[in-house]
């Protein structure tokens, strides 16, 4: 099979920009934490809302799209997160209440949330097996790429002065546009095509990705994981028993990503630096290296995620974080916070993060779930994901207000140490096998356990 790479990597990369401004809509608000805080004089409890409030968008945006994506098609809806994002980065740059601001995050929200159900759902859909997961990966990579942007565009509107924060916003219209221009040239999802009865359309994807035979194969499988299934799958069906386990390690897995607490460093760097007595450029400047090295550990697991699998690259990156969290409570516990030791730690969490857990839940929740209930089921995890991280986004400063510090870090080291073994014992290796295949493998798997053997199967 002879991979048209230059092709394959064109639709993927425009639609993974979708996760550019993913990242950058979440992570913009770091910068302006500062600013915002003074302008409309927030308490520790209401700058936690307007942090978290683009969260709520989220989860409602994740709510519905991998349905909408299954009724209108991936590429139609990506291009209404278009634009949200738009709507988000010109209303929160113009917003003059606590009300308008919030108002226009949670719109962003809606789009964030489309962008990471269907972004990766759509390029599993379309990427041969064989570099399914380095493909998929790019959406991890484009969000990390997306979270530096925008730290390195917060220190340098810095200099601008009290409305420094509106212009770090604005900014977000410019890589919206390129996104919403780009869409026009990337085709509809070969496996949605085939479900809505437009084979020819779907072979032509196909063909154009990796030649005849590749075509024919994948039509075959997707074929047979269609038959007694034509009709789309709902929410309902991927909640039934034959479906328990791969939802259920679906769900885990979104939750588990965001409370590890990687988000805690993403959104609130600026106001963990100014806690270790650091300047308000000096708390932008560590928050770019952040960035930077988030982008440089996601390529390097890119480059070895479809050889050494994505459940090793999960245990390296659940269990590496750990112990940083267990550090990074002991400086703050024992007051030593102005060492270079803590920066390190701010930095190497990260790392270990975007080699393991960034980049590998996105590609095996894009992976595991069966074609008919693929919609439905993407859009489950990832509405569990957002709302674990709405959570995990509000709850940091009370936190902090409640435990301190230390505490609240430990907190989050014990829960990477239960994923940990979570995914030594239950999560299997998706690594090379085609889609349908992993249908099969997983759905007996689903029957085979407890909490589903003996019970009917629908």
């Amino acid at each position: 099979m002879k991979i048209n790479f230059r092709y394959l990597l064109t639709i993927s990369v425009v639609t993974a920009f979708g996760g550019l401004l993913f990242g950058y809509d979440i992570s913009v608000i770091s910068g302006t934490i500062p600013f915002i805080q003074e302008v409309f004089q927030l308490d520790e409890q209401m700058k936690g809302w307007v942090v978290s409030s683009a969260l709520i968008g989220c989860i409602a945006g994740a709510s519905y799209a991998g349905r909408l994506g299954d009724k209108f098609g991936r590429k139609k809806v990506l291009f209404v997160t278009g634009l949200m994002f738009m709507i988000t980065s010109i209303g929160c740059a113009m917003a003059n209440s606590v009300s308008s601001f919030v108002f226009y995050r949670i719109v962003g929200g809606l789009g964030v949330g489309g962008a990471s159900v269907l972004a990766p759902m759509y390029i599993a859909e379309v990427s041969p097996a064989l570099v399914r997961g380095r493909m998929v990966s790019l959406n991890q990579l484009t969000i990390v790429i997306g979270i530096a942007l925008a730290y390195y565009i917060n220190y340098i509107l810095l200099s601008i002065g009290d409305n420094a924060w509106r212009w770090m916003l604005a900014a977000e219209a410019i890589p919206t546009l390129l996104f919403m221009g780009a869409l026009f040239i990337v085709p509809e999802s070969p496996r949605w095509l085939v479900a809505r009865n437009n084979e020819p359309a779907a072979r032509k994807v196909l063909e154009k990705v990796a030649g005849t035979d590749f075509a024919d194969f994948e039509l075959k499988e997707i074929r047979e994981s269609l038959v007694g299934n034509e009709k789309r799958g709902t929410l309902k069906d991927a909640f039934k028993k034959k479906y328990a386990f791969i939802l259920g390690i679906g769900i885990f897995l979104a939750v588990f990503q965001q409370w590890s607490g990687i988000n805690v460093i993403f959104f609130y760097a600026p106001d963990i630096f100014a806690k270790a007595n650091m300047g308000l450029s000096d708390q932008l400047w560590q928050t770019t290296l952040i960035g930077f090295t988030n982008v440089v550990f996601t390529l390097l697991a890119m480059r070895v995620i479809d050889k050494i699998g994505r459940k090793i690259l999960m245990l390296i990156g659940s269990a590496g974080m750990a112990v940083c969290y267990l550090l990074i409570g002991y400086l703050f516990q024992s007051g030593n916070t102005e060492s270079w030791l803590l920066l390190s730690l701010l930095i190497i969490t990260p790392a270990f993060f975007a080699f393991g857990l960034g980049p590998t839940v996105w590609v095996v929740l894009s992976e595991i779930f069966p074609n008919k209930i693929r919609g439905a089921a993407m859009s489950v995890a990832t509405l569990s994901l957002w709302v674990a991280c709405y959570l995990l986004t509000l709850t940091f400063p009370i936190f902090v207000e409640w435990f301190n510090t230390a505490n609240t870090f430990w907190i989050y080291g014990a829960i990477c140490v239960i994923g940990f073994v979570v995914i030594y014992r239950l999560l299997p290796e998706t690594k090379g096998v085609s889609l349908e295949k992993l249908e099969k493998m997983l759905v007996k798997q689903s029957q085979s356990q407890p909490f589903t053997k003996g019970e009917e199967r629908n």
